[in-house]
């Protein structure tokens, strides 16, 4: 078995290492056809990503000695002490040079990159050329190291460590939970939609706050509400003792999030993966989550319907109140930037609006017009969306006072019920 089977997903980011870990085990094959050895590799992504886990597993899988870099000492100790790391590892070659935490190395900047500790590594490394010493080092954000450093030579191969999602979100929640006891009940799909874009940490800390909630309630099983009450608490900052009275300032609330979710549903169906009024910050005191997609950046129709679900909230609210909505500032913001980026940016309208360094007042102007006249069209269609699903609108906002949050197995549940396509 690999070491690299222990991780689950990152299939990409395995590959590339496992291709560089044989090198090291087995280099008189790559001799044979010329092949030097690289000098290190760099992976990079958010905290909690498992980067740390994938250099150890890169490191058992070689066999290789290691020596470990973290920042524990002051800046002209660890200096020292990065001197001392490559040479141990140069005399007791073949080793490995693990640098964790590398952008922690220095306060510097990715405008002040040529820190001490920085220019240390750099010329260790070069120092070690032709030793047998590997470097590899983890870093949250790589912009902050000095290009020099990161060239090919020094750290020939950049890997992305990404944030989970999908099936392999699914199978971390999976494994993370086998260590927990569960009921039958636990809808893995419906927990990976609403943990997407976090990270495995957030994953596995959530994981362990349901199993919290099981055991302070008495009970030898975690549920899928368990889960879901965690998800809230840790993801979505909800209160969970909230005390939600059924007033009208409440069930504006509640109408506003639930204009969100038609319109996205309506649009895009299954895009909804939680609806709630139970949230401690934003202007509307609720949250709507959607299911990312993958064409999202490059699709002009998927970044419209952003926009008409952006507005749903406020044409939800003055269809049925008939006043305006003050609770929809960062929705409003959200919508004005894409569409701005449509105008110019895109030239989606045509070249008149595109605006460059130095225009004139005419053409700035020209592309306000242009912005105002796109978002009243995008919130005219939002409008007529909702006044056609006014049935859809109306069982979303009551069962949205009744059970306060929404996953999407419940949004699916009431189209089902009212005659609506998945």
């Amino acid at each position: 078995m690999s070491e690299f089977d222990k991780i689950i997903g990152y299939g990409d980011a395995k590959l590339e290492l496992k291709r560089f870990c044989d090198v090291l085990k087995n280099p008189r094959k790559y001799e044979k056809l010329g092949v030097t050895m690289p000098s290190g590799i760099l992976l990079y992504g958010r905290p909690g990503v498992g980067k740390t886990m994938m250099a150890k597993c890169f490191i058992a899988e070689s066999g290789h000695k290691v020596f470990t870099l973290r920042k524990e000492k002051p800046d002209g100790d660890f200096v020292k002490e990065i001197k001392e790391v490559f040479e141990k590892a140069k005399a007791e070659a073949p080793a490995i040079v693990f640098l964790d935490d590398m952008d922690k190395y220095a306060n510097e900047d990715r405008l002040h990159r040529d820190a001490e500790e920085y220019v240390s590594v750099q010329s260790c490394i070069d120092n070690c050329k032709g030793c047998n010493v590997f470097t590899i080092a983890t870093v949250n954000h790589r912009f902050d190291l000095p290009d020099s450093l990161l060239r090919v030579g020094r750290f020939d191969k950049l890997i992305e460590m990404g944030i989970p999602k999908g099936k392999d979100a699914e199978k971390i929640i999976e494994f993370y939970l086998k260590s927990k006891s569960t009921v039958g009940d636990i809808d893995l799909e419906e927990t990976a939609r609403l943990l997407e874009q976090h990270t495995c940490a957030e994953l596995e800390s959530v994981v362990n706050e349901a199993g919290i909630y099981a055991g302070f309630d008495g009970r030898d099983k975690i549920t899928q509400k368990d889960l879901i009450k965690a998800c809230m608490r840790m993801i979505f900052d909800a209160p969970e003792c909230i005390d939600i009275s059924d007033t009208v300032l409440t069930r504006k609330m509640a109408l506003h999030e639930a204009g969100h979710a038609v319109v996205a549903e309506i649009l895009e169906p299954g895009s909804v993966s939680l609806v709630s009024i139970c949230k401690y910050d934003g202007p509307a005191g609720g949250i709507t989550k959607y299911k990312l997609s993958d064409a999202y950046d490059y699709s002009k129709e998927l970044q419209e319907y952003a926009v008409m679900r952006g507005l749903g909230g406020k044409a939800a609210t003055e269809l049925v109140y008939g006043e305006t909505d003050t609770g929809c500032t960062a929705d409003l913001s959200e919508a004005y930037n894409i569409v701005s980026d449509f105008v110019d940016d895109h030239c989606a309208y045509g070249f008149d609006t595109f605006v460059r360094e130095n225009s004139s007042g005419y053409l700035l102007e020209k592309k306000d017009r242009m912005m105002a006249v796109e978002m009243d069209r995008y919130y005219a269609r939002t409008k007529k969306i909702l006044t056609e699903n006014r049935t859809f609108l109306e069982k979303m906002t009551n069962d949205l006072m009744d059970k306060k949050t929404l996953t999407y197995r419940d949004i699916q549940k009431i189209k089902a019920d009212i005659g609506i396509a998945a």
